[in-house]
């Protein structure tokens, strides 16, 4: 009975040893290459980590320093263009817009970093691991050009809001004129620009499609007021009043602020249609050209009611198209 359980025992554990052997041999012979290529792949992956973060550190001082400069910049043209205003240079109040802007293109570029960095590692990683990179790039290179082909509008809108943003064009808040869409710039991404126009509707404009933008809210703006006088109204009576108006207008302590320098009265700008067009042009601080220009227009309007200043009607023919008919 021992001698056939013993016998039973020895091919019972023959099969385990037949099947462990091969096993402990291959890694026996292969453990030295195999522990190697686990200690290069640790390598790749750190050296990935801390080059990405070294990148990191690199484009978030150099885009600091980019914006920072493009302040000093605008300080120095406002201060050389006598732009300062009694509380502060114009260019201080685009300082938040500068911050975000800057954190935009250092979040894009970092991704941009993060993603060529990561994937160089993980191809050296398949070359660790004796894979054939050659069909994998090729196929890579295919996909690429095939997805470029494809999308060739998707690139240049990003190429589009990636210049847009260094050069900073426009940002949030700023009213723009970009075509067909006119208004307040509400978000900006790389592909799009969303604007939301005088009536409410929200545009949305892809970056590759503006080829020219008329920024309303950069540096200084003016206001502009042209008034359309009376033909018989005296012009030097009307300047006069004019320019008392636009003294105590700029003197204001509500808008006093707000005005970079002393209102303009440019004179006469037009004859025609029984009418003396004069303009006024104030330099104010961006984005107040609007408010000022109403406010400004209801004071000239009270002056010339209480100084007898008429403004102009236009005049209608006594006959032919447009004539005013009697009866």
């Amino acid at each position: 009975m021992l001698i056939a359980a013993n016998a039973t025992t020895r091919f019972a554990a023959a099969p385990a040893a037949s099947v462990t052997d091969p096993v402990v041999n291959w890694f026996n012979d292969n453990s030295g290459a195999l522990f190697s290529g686990l200690v290069n792949v640790v390598i790749i992956l750190l050296v990935a980590v801390v080059l990405r973060a070294v990148l990191g550190r690199v484009i978030t001082q150099g885009v600091r320093r980019m914006v920072s400069s493009h302040q000093r910049i605008n300080q120095a043209t406002a201060k050389a263009g006598n732009l300062v205003g009694r509380n502060g240079s114009t260019a201080d109040n685009s300082a938040e817009r500068q911050q975000q802007r800057a954190q935009t293109i250092g979040s894009v570029l970092r991704s941009v970093a993060t993603t060529i960095v990561f994937g160089v590692a993980f191809v050296m990683i398949l070359g660790e691991f004796g894979i054939n990179l050659a069909p994998i790039l090729a196929s890579a290179g295919v996909l690429g050009l095939a997805i470029g082909f494809g999308a060739q509008s998707l690139v240049k809108d990003f190429l589009s809001g990636v210049f847009m943003m260094v050069e900073d064009q426009y940002g949030v808040g700023d009213v723009i004129d970009a075509g067909d869409a006119v208004g307040t710039v509400e978000a900006v991404t790389l592909r799009i620009t969303k604007i939301r126009d005088l009536n409410g509707g929200l545009w949305y404009v892809r970056n590759g499609e503006i080829m020219r933008v008329c920024n309303m809210n950069q540096d200084w703006a003016n206001a502009v007021i042209e008034l359309p006088l009376d033909y018989s109204v005296d012009i030097a009576h009307a300047e006069r009043v004019i320019e008392s108006t636009i003294e105590d207008f700029a003197a204001n302590s509500e808008f006093r602020s707000k005005i970079l320098e002393k209102p303009d009265l440019s004179g006469v700008i037009g004859i025609g249609n029984g009418s003396v067009t004069v303009r006024i042009i104030v330099k104010v601080k961006p984005g107040e050209q609007w408010a000022l220009g109403r406010a400004l227009r209801s004071r000239l309007k009270s002056s010339f009611d209480a100084a007898g200043v008429r403004v102009a009607y236009p005049v209608l023919p006594g006959n032919g198209v447009g004539a005013v008919k009697q009866g």
